[in-house]
């Protein structure tokens, strides 16, 4: 396998030398948000064939380096504020790199017992910091919210169910949740006619009192509710549904609640994060993202049950070929706990981070994310024209700019022309979403290297945008 470039051993390091200097030197301020390659750039790779025989390293890295790898959204930039940034440690990619090189294959404890002794260990320490009993709760790192959400509801269901009767069973969310929830819903076998879109408030939560109603009618009606999504941070406003009233009306009806926090669930680490996500430790399985605001590169998230017997359950099932290394109930061989067999060891980036920085840089960075949601919150309420659409939470905010002479639709144009405009700028991302049938710019504080220079100038900006937008004749 060491043959699979023409180069000597020295030349091998100098290349892996010189390609991690490149990373070190690179000053993320300095670089464009996004490039967009062209149509042309996109169809040469898109038709580019296979050689026959090899070609040099030097000039494939090249081609990494100048097209492939540089036009591209930069999600670790500082002045990225859409979506949820990924904002990931040096010590996350430097620990990837390790793990690929020893091609660890992550699936039992015999092929790699100190990387899972390690995601056990971490899999512990979060379900204390979300205050599950640690001795019964159980979970698995998997590749991401998507992933973890599907494994949980496909538990909950099996725990809530059996397949002979899924026909008579309802679920319950609302818009606000993540689309990912629908999708999990759909590949466990329920049908569209099952979900239950439950109204949200004026704050965008789950309206309590409508589950209620809806959960009674369904009863009345002959099906068997039996499973409730909280979300605990949305991606629009980061708001948290009301987990002390849902886990209230799910015990009462012998109801599952999963929790979707691989966004908010990091902020458990600060004082403000442990108020909001008051009752987590109520639910019965949660989401949680390493990746997002853990500071880990994709892929990094995590599936954690209560009770980590139901995750047996479901995903236990065993194979003759796999018996001289399956492991004893002492040691879960991860295999048994999700969807996958074949999987690297994703919790090893998320030990090193943690070990290195330590659990108060990591409640630092995230207090600091917080810190610049209320400083632009703070700015936009001295701004003309501007409205604070949602305050700030969880590092999230909504803002829209409504010139009282246009229509509330011109003004959704504005809001997508600045949008659109400062991402072409290279200056910032800030994309727009919809709350209430109308268009607002959302931010995403989480980055730790964000200053308030770089809020100023984002504002600044969106605000030159914006006069611009509104002087241009209507079309």
């Amino acid at each position: 396998m060491d043959r699979d470039i023409k180069s000597t051993r020295s030349e091998w390091r100098h290349i892996i030398y010189n390609e991690v200097k490149n990373l070190l030197n690179k000053e993320m301020k300095d670089l464009p948000v996004a490039l967009k390659p062209t149509d042309s750039m996109i169809a040469k790779y898109q038709r580019m064939k296979i050689p026959k025989e090899g070609k040099g390293i030097e000039a494939v890295m090249d081609l990494l380096h100048t097209e492939v790898l540089n036009y591209n959204y930069r999600s670790n930039h500082p002045r990225t504020f859409s979506f949820v940034p990924g904002p990931a440690s040096q010590l996350s990619w430097l620990t990837d790199f390790f793990t690929s090189a020893h091609n660890i294959h992550a699936s039992n404890f015999t092929n790699a017992p100190l990387p899972i002794a390690i995601e056990h260990r971490l899999i512990r320490y979060l379900s204390e910091e979300i205050g599950f009993d640690s001795a019964l709760s159980g979970g698995v790192f998997v590749s991401g919210g998507s992933m973890a959400t599907l494994t949980a509801i496909t538990a909950g269901r099996d725990a809530m169910i059996p397949l002979s009767q899924m026909s008579e069973a309802t679920v319950y969310l609302t818009a606000q949740a993540h689309f990912s929830v629908a999708k999990a819903f759909h590949i466990a076998g329920f049908a569209q006619t099952q979900l239950r879109y439950i109204p949200t408030d004026d704050f965008y939560t789950m309206d309590v009192n409508a589950l209620e109603q809806q959960i009674e009618l369904d009863i009345t009606n002959g099906y068997r509710p039996i499973m409730i999504v909280a979300t605990a941070g949305t991606t629009n406003t980061g708001a948290i549904d009301n987990l002390t009233h849902i886990t209230r009306i799910a015990r009462q009806h012998q109801m599952w609640v999963h929790a979707d926090g691989a966004f908010g669930l990091s902020h458990i680490f600060t004082e403000e994060g442990k108020k909001l996500l008051k009752d987590i430790d109520k639910v019965d399985s949660v989401t949680w993202d390493a990746h997002k605001l853990l500071f880990q590169t994709y892929s990094c998230a995590m599936v954690i049950v209560k009770n980590k017997n139901h995750l047996l359950s479901t995903y236990g099932v065993t194979a003759e070929y796999l018996d001289d290394i399956t492991s004893t109930n002492e040691h879960i061989d991860p295999e048994k706990l999700g969807i996958e067999l074949t999987r690297p060891p994703r919790g090893l980036k998320l030990w090193v981070t943690l070990q290195v920085l330590g659990e108060n840089e990591i409640k630092r960075r995230i207090e600091h994310g917080q810190e610049m949601a209320r400083y632009v919150e703070q700015q936009v309420q001295q701004m003309k024209n501007w409205k604070i659409v949602t305050t700030s939470q969880l590092s999230i905010i909504n803002i829209r700019y409504e010139d009282p002479t246009k229509t509330p639709e011109e003004n959704d144009q504005v809001m997508q022309f600045a949008a659109s405009r400062i991402i072409q700028s290279g200056y910032a991302a800030t994309y727009t979403t919809e709350l209430s049938h109308r268009r607002v710019i959302r931010f995403c504080t989480i980055h730790p290297e964000t200053t308030r220079a770089d809020i100023d100038g984002t504002l600044q900006r969106l605000n030159n945008y914006v006069q611009e937008a509104s002087s241009q004749p209507q079309t």
